[in-house]
């Protein structure tokens, strides 16, 4: 550690929200705990996401709850008295994060820097990470702690559930090997299509593999994952709304392969080194995508962008999302072709 934090006794982060990018700054925490154990960590998070990270070895969690408006912040003002950290990393640069930052008594409060600190996210903060070309979401995650003097390595995470998870998974899976399709996002616009995904659960019975089918119990997911059983001519397993996090975590983990849009379980899939096939349309895969698993993306997005900015790539500005109707552009044939890279490349997923 540099010697400006060399006496760093305690520390709290700023990450409310959502499940992909709390599942990226779990990565830069345990950097943390593995170079300088002795660090008192608190996490101000959302409660959804407490949720999945509630058992989170050596991490204190502050829930703020935004449904309450005002008074959340009031509660957070109130978890807050009587302490005083050495550093704030505020991660999130959302308004209702900084506004939640000023009830953070730190007398170093570090934010990104001005090129990314967006809504103003720079007023807030006193220190910022260094300057990243076109970063990942994670490895923006990982500057963090390099500004606080942590030699930073390739992620690698331990994400906790009980036995009691493992459990629900045998209970409910009785076939040794099994593909998840976690088809909803939060916004419908990037969800694939339920022709689609009924075709993929299809072809992958056909290669022998039992498919779970694995939400939230959002109506949209409950939905479409509906959708998707009724197009299927080989029976999968519905599991949409029916699962904890952390249950939804240890099927993930137990699974030969996930493919998904660009949402939670996607991510969740990478952190217990699950391989993932990411369907792209409206935002940079080399931005958000599966982070351990990029090369098995499904991606239409230079494709969409270019289209609409009328330039290529390269001359627009890294992270620009593409807007309307984007994912029918994804074929059957183009998933096909990753299940069949995936399958190849790793013999040990027929194993």
């Amino acid at each position: 550690m540099t010697a400006q934090f060399s006496n760093l006794k305690s520390l709290c982060i700023l990450r409310l929200s959502a499940i992909g990018d709390v599942c990226h700054a779990v990565a830069m925490v345990q950097q943390i705990q593995k170079q300088y154990p002795e660090i008192k960590i608190t996490w101000v998070l959302g409660k959804v996401e407490y949720r999945l990270l509630q058992d989170l070895p050596g991490v204190e969690f502050i829930i703020f709850d935004k449904s309450k408006g005002w008074r959340g912040y009031q509660e957070l003002r109130q978890h807050m008295q009587h302490r005083a950290f050495d550093v704030l990393l505020h991660m999130q640069v959302a308004l209702r994060a900084s506004i939640a930052s000023l009830f953070i008594p730190a007398s170093v409060k570090i934010g990104f820097d001005k090129a990314r600190a967006k809504e103003g996210q720079w007023l807030f903060t006193n220190r910022t990470v260094e300057a990243q070309q076109n970063p990942h979401v994670l490895d923006g995650f990982l500057a963090f702690a390099r500004a606080i003097g942590v030699k930073t390595e390739d992620p690698h995470w331990l994400m906790p559930h009980g036995e009691q998870d493992t459990e629900f998974v045998k209970a409910n899976i009785d076939h040794p090997r099994y593909a998840v399709i976690s088809p909803a996002a939060s916004k419908a616009e990037r969800n694939w299509h339920a022709e689609g995904y009924a075709k993929s659960a299809d072809y992958l019975a056909s290669l022998g593999y039992q498919v779970v089918l694995c939400g939230g119990p959002a109506p949209l997911e409950v939905d479409l994952a509906k959708q998707i059983e009724q197009r299927c001519e080989q029976k999968t397993l519905n599991l949409v709304g029916k699962t904890s996090l952390k249950q939804m975590l240890a099927v993930l983990e137990n699974a030969k392969l996930v493919i998904a849009p660009d949402t939670g379980p996607a991510h969740m899939a990478v952190t217990v080194n699950t391989p993932v096939i990411g369907l792209y349309a409206h935002s940079n895969p080399a931005r958000t995508g599966p982070y351990l698993y990029q090369d098995n993306v499904v991606s239409v997005y230079q494709q969409a962008i270019e289209q609409q900015q009328g330039k290529p790539l390269n001359d627009i500005p890294f992270g620009t999302r593409a807007k309307g109707e984007l994912m029918h552009l994804i074929t059957f044939d183009m998933v096909k072709e990753q299940i069949d890279k995936l399958v190849k490349d790793q013999r040990h997923l027929l194993q």
